[in-house]
């Protein structure tokens, strides 16, 4: 079997050994479906409350897709028990994304036990894979599967648990999870992981990323066309609907004109990439995860509630989607390249000035004015680093 186990395992060094698959582009239908959920679920429930458990929803959702990210960086999706496992993963996912709306109601357990299913049975796949072909890695694979049961108790417990108790087995759940690799997924007798031990691909885990962002700012796209559908077509929704896109595209230009390029770059000449792929991926890129999904939720606010004014809640919606993406975009890019760019700390002041002003402010204003901030920063960051040479672009 461990000869088997060694043809599930990626070619590394060669084109193919970095390439996305088309089965992983395929997985990634599922988590479009978690998106859409989780920016309803946010604005059908826009609470203090809700707004939690869309959090708590969006970290377990963002957890799950980039841990499947990191075992495809080892594994061979062409391999066909990789296959089945990724299809598996899919159908598991479905459960999980179709839950969304009632986690805490009486889907609690149905979502519970499909991101269990889905954790701790790709970490045993790929812990066995690894058996015999890789010991750093077999070990690296029992530590992660360790954490994951221990946290599945907590996820299972929550599913059973109503209430307040369930958000907070479930919380506890998380920190478990997200604790895990800053910890090295330390287990008695096993020791903790290395830095040194995670040899991941820098080109894949940048351009699987940079797909999940691009999913994401779908979501915030399909919104403004859906929406724009269903009202009666006027000046004023015209204007939301051009903000809106002109929004999402700033985004995207801040995203992938500097960001993405220069992390796959940076990564695939790092000594250590593993270190490096886990600040600037996987704990970097979750609040791009919220900003966009808080965009689109914004958007929705933008187009019903246009002339509002005095609402905190629906403002911090506004100015936090892009807020949150901007510190994001600070993290990440500060992560890959050494230094925070100026020009995303300027924005984050002016939406901070922003937020003084925005009880006096209507919405639809409000959104162009976030709308110009993106846009703002997204010029400066164009002027101050289109004559780098260090910093290869997207084409």
């Amino acid at each position: 079997m461990a000869k088997t186990g060694k043809n599930w395992l990626r070619a590394k060094g060669s084109a193919s050994g970095s390439k996305v698959t088309f089965l992983e582009l395929f997985f990634d239908l599922v988590f479009v479906f978690s998106i859409s959920q989780l920016s309803h679920a946010l604005a059908a429930h826009y609470t203090p409350l809700g707004a939690a458990e869309a959090a708590l929803m969006t970290f377990a959702v963002w957890w799950v897709w980039i841990f499947t990210a990191w075992v495809t960086n080892w594994l061979d999706p062409e391999k066909m028990p990789v296959r089945g496992m990724l299809v598996a993963l899919m159908m598991l996912g479905l459960l999980l994304s179709a839950s969304i709306p009632e986690a805490f109601g009486d889907k609690g357990l149905l979502f519970a036990g499909a991101y269990v299913a889905m954790q701790v049975g790709r970490s045993l796949f790929t812990t066995y894979a690894m058996t015999r072909v890789d010991r750093a890695n077999t070990l690296n694979f029992i530590r992660i599967t360790t954490w994951l049961a221990v946290a599945g108790v907590f996820w299972i417990a929550g599913g059973l648990f109503e209430h307040e108790a369930r958000l907070i087995a479930w919380v506890i759940a998380l920190a478990i999870e997200y604790i895990g690799p800053a910890a090295g997924f330390a287990v008695p007798g096993l020791g903790r992981s290395r830095p040194s031990d995670w040899d991941v691909s820098g080109a894949h885990m940048a351009e699987r990323c940079a797909l999940f962002v691009i999913i994401c700012l779908g979501e915030a796209i399909l919104v403004s066309g859906r929406t724009f559908s269903e009202l009666p077509f006027s000046g004023l929704t015209g204007i939301v609907f051009v903000t809106a896109f002109i929004g999402t595209v700033a985004m995207w230009w801040l995203y992938f004109r500097f960001g993405h390029g220069r992390a796959a770059h940076r990564i695939e000449h790092e000594e250590t990439p593993g270190s490096l792929a886990r600040q600037a991926f996987t704990y970097g890129h979750i609040p791009i995860l919220a900003g966009i999904i808080v965009h689109a939720v914004a958007v929705e606010f933008m187009f019903s509630h246009p002339h509002e004014t005095g609402d905190l809640g629906i403002a911090a919606a506004v100015l936090g989607g892009s807020g949150l993406f901007l510190i994001g975009n600070l993290w990440f890019k500060g992560a890959t390249s050494g230094q925070l760019p100026l020009s995303h700390l300027a924005g984050l002041v002016l939406l901070i000035l922003l937020a003084f002003a925005a009880p006096f402010i209507e919405i639809y204003l409000l959104g162009i004015l976030a709308t110009l901030v993106l846009i703002v920063v997204a010029a400066w960051e164009y002027r101050s680093l289109s004559g780098a040479s260090a910093a290869p672009s997207l084409h």
